[in-house]
């Protein structure tokens, strides 16, 4: 347990030096940001001036189908700009060097696998959003779990979209084939990426809570805002981050070698399964 930890944060390191790099990387979350809030942005006059015909509640047929856009719009968004960004990051793990808008204008040659793709996430994130309306809190846990094993499962449908050039079905047997050779220890890999910055985001919570024990209106205040620029701060840069770990295993998996800019080991180390197994150029 302690040797997967030590590679969890090797993992992350590795991945920080990259972007540390290559700053220009994390102009794709930011602008995926912002175009997803000014989604949300043209959907709330729609349910304010709708007279609750329309809510994000999958009670009325008027709420699943402006849910489902919603979801199907957002989706589009945020695997349109994460196309550009693995394909930079890609191109970085590669010896060469991508612009922002050179990474914009190949995820643009992609838009139909895109859209298909988003099409099929949003179902899915529908009919999960249905479960948790409709089972209580025993639907939120099994909407979270069956959501955490979707995410897993689909780890490299991007990748694949963008790099091999696949239909998006066969997109998703390739993801699932990618991920049974690697399933041990890259969860471990993915997950400590989430769990460090969730920490220092629970560590910010905590700092304003503890403000409010101070009895200083302002001094919360000021607390409350500078956490939410830190939650936006950590968001970017874990999905990043997470772009380029997702970048490194899949190449690992398809050709049985770490990119060259990762350190020696790191890769091969984090991903080989438990036992005698070894995953190679020969038998991956």
């Amino acid at each position: 347990m302690i040797e997967r930890i030590t590679r969890s944060f090797e993992l992350v390191k590795a991945s920080w030096r990259i972007l540390m790099e290559d700053k220009k990387l994390l102009a794709f979350p930011i602008i995926s940001g912002l175009v997803t809030l000014l989604v949300i942005a043209t959907f709330i006059p729609l349910i304010f001036f709708s007279n609750g015909w329309f809510s994000f509640s999958t009670n009325t047929v008027g709420g699943i189908i402006l849910l489902f856009i919603f979801y199907l719009v957002s989706y589009f968004v945020v695997i349109f700009f994460n196309v550009g960004l693995i394909t930079c990051v890609h191109a970085k793990m590669n010896g060469k060097d991508m612009s922002v808008r050179e990474g914009l204008t190949a995820a643009a040659g992609h838009l139909g696998s895109i859209l298909a793709w988003a099409v099929i996430a949003a179902t899915v994130g529908l009919i999960l959003h249905m479960i948790e309306d409709r089972a209580g809190f025993l639907g939120e846990i099994a909407a979270a779990v069956v959501g955490g094993v979707w995410s897993l499962v689909t780890l490299f449908v991007v990748p694949v979209l963008a790099f091999e050039d696949k239909g998006v079905v066969d997109a998703m047997k390739e993801s699932l084939a990618l991920f049974r050779k690697t399933w041990g220890e890259s969860v471990v890999g993915t997950i400590s990426i989430s769990l460090v910055f969730a920490a220092i985001g629970f560590i910010g919570l905590l700092l304003v809570l503890g403000s409010l024990f101070i009895g200083n209106t302002m001094l919360f205040w000021i607390a409350l805002v500078l956490f939410v620029v830190l939650i936006a701060v950590l968001a970017i840069i874990s999905s990043a981050m997470q772009a380029i770990f997702t970048v490194a295993l899949y190449t690992y998996a398809k050709t049985g070698s770490a990119p060259g800019i990762l350190p020696p080991g790191v890769v091969e180390n984090a991903f080989t399964p438990s036992g005698r197994q070894q995953f190679g150029p020969g038998n991956i």
